[in-house]
């Protein structure tokens, strides 16, 4: 909990990430401007609260007067960050315990977004009708898109609705696990031995073709999500409730295994009056955040 994606960015090689940068709550509009134009981000670009919540707040920023009215509404510190490139996401979950030196992928989940494709005489909002899943997100996309679901989408084009990997936000989490390989394994674990004390968690990771991740190529974490992560392959609508919940305790058994070995070299457990702390504020940010 209330964990800031600024400081764990911090923790990876800088190559492996887009270029991110920390905005503290009620920074003026000017000096957000002059720290994007230091760092070279590019519009579009994506903003997102610092310390998240299931994709909630974020949003692809197209121009200054978005950049304004993001700036201006939040009421959290959140991150600014260049738009990612590639056009597929997956969630490698990677387990390593302390005195191993090579971890493990133990699940992989790909997402498919919200895209809708034209056919010349149907409405954006017609299109997004059509579809039973899309259409429960048809009244936070009216919100985004307003009259623009008016529009008539020219034949055969596409358009990504909701281009975040986020199960809340809309996207399809289908099952990906059978791309573990020795060679994915090998590239996923010499990039997590990189990032210190880094043993448990879910790599969200935008790439061109799996073929090129396998080899280390033409990808960019989006997020990495430590103790909090869940293997989201569960949420393939072809599993049942069984495996989700044999999957969940395989995965709270490794972290226990790797909580019980970082203790006995030195490392605390968080205590119960600090863990119900932490609580009390990660339901006060989560609030501020659906808010937004």
């Amino acid at each position: 909990m209330m964990e800031s994606k600024k400081e764990i960015y911090n923790l990876i090689p800088q190559q492996y990430y887009p270029k991110t940068e920390l905005i503290k709550e009620g920074t003026a509009i000017e000096e957000v401007l002059d720290t994007i134009e230091k760092s070279n981000i590019k519009y579009p670009f994506i903003a997102k609260p610092d310390i998240g919540l299931r994709g909630s707040g974020v949003k692809k920023i197209d121009s200054v007067s978005d950049l304004k009215e993001y700036a201006e509404k939040a009421n959290f510190d959140y991150v600014v960050q260049d738009l990612i490139p590639y056009d597929n996401e997956v969630g490698i979950f990677y387990v390593r315990y302390p005195d191993e030196k090579a971890g493990r992928i133990t699940g992989i989940v790909s997402k498919e977004f919200l895209i809708i494709t034209g056919n010349g005489f149907s409405t954006v909002e017609e299109l997004i009708k059509d579809n039973p899943r899309y259409e429960l997100q048809l009244e936070v996309l009216k919100k985004e898109f307003g009259q623009k679901l008016l529009d008539i989408l020219p034949k055969g084009d596409k358009l990504n609705l909701v281009p975040y990997g986020n199960h809340a936000r809309g996207a399809k989490f289908i099952d990906g696990s059978h791309w573990i390989t020795p060679k994915l394994t090998q590239t996923i674990n010499e990039m997590c031995l990189q990032i210190p004390g880094f043993y448990f968690g879910r790599l969200d990771i935008m790439f061109n073709t799996i073929e090129e991740l396998e080899q280390g190529l033409n990808f960019a974490i989006v997020e990495l999500n430590g103790a909090g992560s869940e293997p989201t392959h569960i949420y393939d609508p072809k599993h049942s409730l069984f495996f989700a919940w044999k999957e969940l305790a395989r995965h709270i058994t490794y972290m226990y295994e790797i909580s019980d070995a970082n203790y006995k070299m030195g490392f605390p457990y968080l205590s119960h009056k600090d863990g119900m702390k932490e609580y009390g504020m990660h339901l006060e940010q989560s609030k501020k955040i659906t808010n937004f």
